[in-house]
Order: structure tokens, then C-alpha cells, then sequence
């Protein structure tokens, strides 16, 4: 994909392994005022990052098969100013928690426009602006969630998860490839 490079500064890196979803988005944000450049690795993103030094980023959960979160975290270590804003086609409250706590602004799911987008780099995440869900979780999307959770607690290491719960490495499998039911 060819990637226009600016001679000046960036205000924007954009990271995610999916080239068209990258075009558009940056097409997006280049008419909104902010120049941008994008990679489709974490390699390619941290010599842009190390290069350019941009004032955000949007960095993907999954880049292939590599991990969004590990990025955020070198991304933060190598400019602890940079706000982040991490998005994911599979939003789960465990993935949430850790991409703030490893330095993310915020984290969205996917669609998000380009002005949402903008929008979250100047808001922080406040936990007091959250209100509690007017329905509660369905108990397979708790159990999800709870999967989610220990699998991050284990580095994600699917034996280890299974281990923990005492269940089937296979089994956990199974439910881990299943998409998360909406509530």
C-alpha cells in the first residue's frame, strides 16, 4: 500500500492490518486537517512512531497476528505523550482494561467514523461519566467476558486459561473462536 509520507510533522500514525479499512480512514482524517500516516505492522508502526513522533494513534487490537495491546505499550515507552485510542471489531471488557491500563486514551469498537475518532483524542476515559447498563449481561455474554479475562490474566495462553477455569483446553477453544454474543 502506498503510503504518503509527509516532509513535516504528523499529527496521526494509524496501525491496523486491513489495507482498505486504512485507506479510507486515513482519506477521513486527512480531510478533517491532520496528516497521517498508517502502517499494516507493529514494526512499520514504531519506525514511523520512532521517525515521526505523531500526537496520536489509532492502533487496532488485532494487526494480523500480532497483538495491538504490546503495541500500545512500546508506543507509550517510546513517547509517553502520544494518546491512543484502540479499536476492535470484538470489544470485551477484559481487552478494555488493559489497553488503558497499558497507556490507550480510549477504546472504541468498530465502525467508528473518523469523527468519533477525533473526538476521543481529547477525551480521556472517564470512569465516572460510565453509567451502569440499564439490562444486565445475558450469562453467556458474562461468561465470555469471564473467559476474556482469564485468558488475559494467563498472557493468553489458552492451555494455561484452561487450567484456571478447569475446563478442556478444547472446549475453551471452541468457545474462544465463537464471536461474543451482543448482551
Amino acid at each position: 500500500m502506498p503510503n504518503n509520507i509527509p516532509d513535516t510533522t504528523v499529527d496521526i500514525l494509524l496501525v491496523d492490518d486491513d489495507e482498505t479499512f486504512c485507506m479510507v480512514l486515513n482519506n477521513a482524517i486527512e480531510r478533517r486537517g491532520f496528516t497521517i500516516v498508517t502502517a499494516t505492522n507493529s514494526t512499520e508502526a514504531m519506525k514511523l512512531a520512532s521517525t515521526y513522533n505523531p500526537v496520536y494513534a489509532i492502533v487496532d487490537l488485532r494487526i494480523g497476528d500480532e497483538s495491538g495491546l504490546e503495541l500500545v505499550e512500546n508506543l507509550v515507552l517510546s513517547n509517553p505523550d502520544i494518546s491512543i485510542v484502540m479499536l476492535t471489531g470484538y470489544a470485551s471488557i477484559a481487552t478494555a482494561v488493559q489497553a488503558i491500563k497499558l497507556g490507550a486514551k480510549h477504546y472504541l469498537t468498530k465502525p467508528a467514523d473518523a469523527d468519533e475518532i477525533i473526538a476521543s483524542f481529547n477525551n480521556d476515559l472517564n470512569t465516572q461519566s460510565i453509567k451502569p447498563a440499564e439490562q444486565p449481561l445475558s450469562p453467556k455474554r458474562l461468561e465470555w467476558e469471564h473467559l476474556q479475562k482469564v485468558l488475559m490474566d494467563n498472557d493468553g495462553n489458552v492451555s494455561a486459561t484452561a487450567r484456571a477455569l478447569g475446563m478442556h483446553r478444547r472446549t475453551l477453544q471452541r468457545k474462544l473462536q465463537k464471536r461474543p454474543v451482543k448482551k
